[in-house]
């Protein structure tokens, strides 16, 4: 026979209450968070593989972090290659220009521009770092200042490059990996040995270029024309090479994205709370409390000490 006792009958109406208010709780922070739970134990036999795929949506946000950085770099790049070919293109219009007038009033004036651009672009940094320099980051790439330097009988046009021949490599996501880096005396020889042979005939025998053009001079520069249209090519090749490691980055944060945002989804099914399912429960859980709390009354007016007085 169970005893029966205002002690124990006490008990168990607190011990129900407290249940109660704990689950009212519980409802409570699923309605505010439209989560299951706080942490991992809200998810019971879900927990491991959520594990798993938090640690892969960390992954695939540390690839489009990065690729961020890659996006900004290749965009640095862009803009100086661009600058290169314009100076490429735009000697190879001012020669053809020049031949047309007849005269080189301002030619080498102009060239000098021109060789300053490339010069500029080729000196390109990103963050502070020469992109052009290899592994030498911190290290000019190109020493040459102005059209005489490359003359200097001293020299031969390598010894303005100081780019080592690293090439910076990325991974983009677990399966792809991309060249970011360029090297300035891949991207700038030719061009500088353009330059030195206009400079060079500029100081021989047959310059300089000024006024009405000599027929020495005009045969010249008809000559060097196919070189400058060749050295022309060449920049739109390596802007072009560029601008397809940029799509290739842009592509794959493309996807990752989407499977961020796929990632985001399976993970919700597992933590998200159902609001109505939650906002019942809620209820259901505030009756429990009211319930609960009325036996309480009730018991108490029932006590035997009431009878009494």
């Amino acid at each position: 026979m169970t005893r029966v006792s205002t002690n124990g009958n006490y008990s168990a109406v607190l011990a129900n209450i407290q249940a109660a208010q704990q689950r009212q709780m519980e409802a409570g922070a699923r309605v505010a968070t439209q989560k299951q739970g706080t942490d991992l134990k809200g998810y019971a036999r879900n927990a491991e593989m959520l594990t798993a795929m938090k640690s892969i949506d960390a992954r695939i946000g540390g690839y489009l972090e990065q690729s961020k950085l890659i996006t900004d770099k290749l965009t640095t790049q862009d803009f100086a290659l661009n600058q290169i070919t314009s100076a490429a293109q735009g000697t190879r219009e001012t020669i053809a220009q020049a031949l047309a007038s007849g005269r080189a009033d301002t030619l080498m004036q102009d060239l000098q521009g021109f060789f300053r651009n490339s010069v500029d672009g080729l000196n390109a940094r990103y963050g502070g770092k020469y992109v052009f320099a290899g592994g030498q980051i911190d290290t000019l790439p190109v020493s040459a200042t102005s059209l005489s330097d490359l003359t200097d009988p001293a020299k031969v046009i390598s010894d303005f490059f100081h780019n080592d021949d690293f090439v910076t490599q990325a991974k983009v996501d677990d399966s792809t990996t991309v060249n970011t880096g360029l090297l300035a005396n891949n991207l700038g020889t030719d061009l500088l040995t353009a330059f030195k042979d206009v400079q060079a005939f500029q100081e021989g025998p047959d310059g300089p270029f000024q006024g009405n053009l000599t027929d020495n001079q005009r045969i010249y520069l008809e000559g060097v024309l196919a070189n400058w249209d060749s050295v022309n090519k060449e920049m739109i090749n390596n802007t072009a090479r560029n601008g397809m490691v940029q799509t290739r980055v842009d592509s794959v944060k493309i996807d990752l994205v989407t499977r961020q945002n796929s990632l985001a989804g399976m993970m919700g099914d597992i933590t998200d709370a159902d609001p109505a399912e939650a906002a019942t429960a809620l209820q259901q859980a505030g009756v429990a409390v009211q319930a609960a709390a009325q036996v309480f009354l009730s018991l108490q007016n029932s006590s035997l000490l009431n009878v009494l007085k």
